[in-house]
């Protein structure tokens, strides 16, 4: 089950993004000021975040968009994370096809996201490409001298 991302999944999604295994502390801690920004400033429209839970109620994925300021239709696909020990089941698809349909109805026609280019972000390539996502750029050592920055996007 998907539904919007509640206070108390602020702590199983921060133990979701260190189990994955490939952020570095500084963007786990980006990513607790996203949620946090979208927990505390109920006025705030710049995210969008939901969560995967079992049927438990465990938190075992989620997802963070937001429209792409000064753009018509764009929106940024800024996390989707799904727990390790949760992986291969279809949840990221299941997430990604969530935010594709949100982002559609919100009238939404092109969907970004970045990530890095080591190699330990390869799975995360591969997701998104598998997707139908297109490598729309690529800029050298944006993260640091031999990590590129590398854009996906996919048109609804």
């Amino acid at each position: 089950m998907i539904r919007k991302f509640l206070d108390e999944d602020r702590e199983p999604v921060r133990l979701i993004l260190e189990a994955c295994g490939v952020f570095t502390s500084r963007e786990i801690d980006v990513a607790l000021e996203v949620i946090d920004i979208y927990l505390t400033n109920q006025k705030q429209r710049d995210y969008e975040l939901f969560t995967a839970v079992d049927e438990n109620k465990k938190v075992v994925g989620f997802f963070c968009i937001g429209s792409t300021p000064i753009t018509t239709g764009t929106y940024d696909l800024y996390w989707l994370a799904v727990h390790p020990d949760f992986s291969r089941q279809g949840i990221g698809r299941t997430l990604l096809s969530y935010a594709e349909e949100l982002i559609r109805s919100k009238g939404g026609r092109l969907i970004v996201a970045e990530t890095s280019s080591q190699p330990h972000y390869e799975p995360a390539r591969k997701f998104y490409e598998s997707h139908q996502f297109q490598q729309l750029a690529r800029i050298r050592d944006y993260y640091n001298v031999g990590d590129d920055l590398v854009i996906y996007g996919k048109y609804l």
